[in-house]
């Protein structure tokens, strides 16, 4: 008998991975959702072949594809796990969560579930990256997504708990793949940062708090402190690197903290030339984009790779 459980797994070419991901939730939960958004490798033909269920829908962001998802989708169960097509599940996890959903009322109505970051083949145990929680299981009527261009969190209408059993992040794509996905992530993260200082964030986002939960003030730190200073990749780069250990991570954990940097600096950059356009708005540009059309081709790219 399958365990009483909704799985959700958002797409867009992820034929290096899927296989991965729902190898680790098939036979065992009770129905698979795959909402992809046109993916133009074999991401919907090898779900399709594994025997899932396949939705496709226009990318308007990564909070709105999983909120339309959650709203749209007729799941059976009550309970909801949603994965990223690079994550996939340990036995161990789906046992825990499996006794969650039969035993109905645990007390709380989502978990935390701790994730495992495998770099190029290694367990990424320091750098900042472990323990790294993430609310993915949970009662998905109470639930949905902060309106944020990126980095993302579930809003719940009721208590949280945490999994003693973590699940595992491994991206089987390579360098160029990385670099072009954080270039866009940069891109999300400048308006993200530029809407915070203009005050046009909406109400229903996780609100900066230096005393609230561990979300709440990382949320606080980088809103309030951390756009703030000067010679932010290098800053990241040695706190990751030596204030958080990653030098016990050997070669790739070094590799892991340079890009990370050289990542922070690339969201210094944009928002620098987000400014830029706002200030030259009266001005011929000279192709600056502005934030609006930096979040339009954010999510055409997006649709397109």
């Amino acid at each position: 008998m399958r365990a009483p459980v909704s799985i959700l797994i958002p797409t867009f070419n992820e034929e290096a991975n899927i296989a991965q991901c729902l190898s680790s939730v098939l036979g065992w939960a009770d129905e698979v959702f795959v909402v992809d958004s046109f993916s133009t490798d074999r991401t919907v033909e090898i779900a399709k072949e594994m025997g899932t269920t396949v939705v496709q829908h226009k990318f308007e962001g990564y909070a709105e594809q999983k909120n339309w998802a959650m709203d749209t989708l007729p799941f059976r169960n009550e309970w909801l796990l949603i994965l990223d097509a690079d994550e996939y599940i340990t036995p161990e996890g789906r046992e825990e969560m499996e006794q969650i959903a039969r035993r109905g009322d645990s007390g709380y109505d989502g978990y935390y579930i701790n994730r495992r970051f495998v770099f190029y083949g290694k367990w990424i145990k320091h750098c900042g990256w472990y323990p790294s929680w993430h609310l993915r299981f949970f009662r998905h009527r109470l639930g949905r997504y902060e309106n944020r261009p990126v980095d993302e969190h579930v809003i719940l209408n009721g208590k949280v708990g945490r999994l003693k059993n973590d699940m595992m992040h491994r991206d089987c794509r390579d360098m160029d793949w990385w670099i072009a996905k954080h270039n866009r992530y940069a891109t999300l993260n400048a308006i993200a940062y530029r809407q915070v200082e203009k005050n046009e964030l909406t109400e229903e986002r996780i609100r900066p708090r230096l005393f609230g939960s561990h979300v709440e003030r990382r949320r606080f730190l980088k809103e309030r402190v951390w756009r703030h200073l000067p010679a932010r990749g290098l800053l990241f780069f040695l706190y990751l690197y030596v204030f958080r250990l990653g030098f016990l991570d050997g070669r790739k954990g070094f590799m892991f903290c340079l890009m990370h940097g050289v990542f922070e600096q690339m969201k210094v950059a944009k928002q620098w030339e987000l400014g830029e356009a706002e200030n030259l708005r009266p001005v011929i540009t000279q192709g600056l984009a502005t934030p609006e059309k930096k979040l339009e081709a954010a999510g055409a790219e997006q649709a397109t790779r």
